[in-house]
């Protein structure tokens, strides 16, 4: 299977996630994490889209995007080239005798609680999807009582931004990356 993660600029505005998210499922993809937020331009989101493809280009996918009137930009992230993270809370049975064994282990992952009940601790640990696991299979002995995850966000590296080129809905330039 082949790992995709896409970074897209759109505008600010409602139904827009919706229409992108219901143009992945008309094409047959999955998607496996979605995160949207604002961007340091008021009106514009920014959509971090993580999608497993198997048998299917992905080339069609960006091209439908692209059509979208608000859609303003889109880039898939090379690995290498980009910083990704997510963030997980994960409540674990935590009793007087594996309570600093537990610490411990936080301490390890430099993860950090959050929350202390008498029989668990809820824990927030931030990193890319490997060290979420890591840290999930060493916490399973203690017992996992809950967890939820963030969608992935992801940056490009170095100084260059998705946003240099022209991206205000208002000026929208035509030129997209995929």
């Amino acid at each position: 299977m082949s790992r995709h993660t896409l970074s897209v600029l759109v505008e600010n505005k409602p139904g827009v996630l919706a229409r992108v998210a219901s143009l992945f499922s008309r094409r047959g993809f999955n998607i496996d994490s979605l995160a949207v937020g604002p961007t340091e331009v008021p009106e514009v989101s920014r959509m971090t889209i993580v999608v497993n493809v198997e048998g299917l280009p992905l080339e069609q996918v960006t091209k439908q995007l692209n059509k979208l009137v608000n859609v303003l930009k889109i880039v898939e992230l090379d690995q290498s080239a980009s910083v990704a993270r997510e963030i997980m809370l994960v409540k674990v049975k935590a009793d007087i005798d594996s309570r600093s064994k537990v610490i411990e282990v936080v301490q390890l992952f430099k993860a950090k609680v959050v929350d202390v009940a008498p029989e668990a601790l809820t824990i927030e640990i931030t990193g890319n999807p490997e060290k979420l696991a890591d840290f999930l299979k060493v916490m399973e002995p203690f017992g996992i009582k809950e967890l939820v995850k963030s969608g992935m966000v992801a940056v490009g590296r170095g100084s260059r931004s998705i946003s240099d080129r022209s991206t205000r809905p208002a000026d929208k330039s035509g030129e997209r990356t995929a």
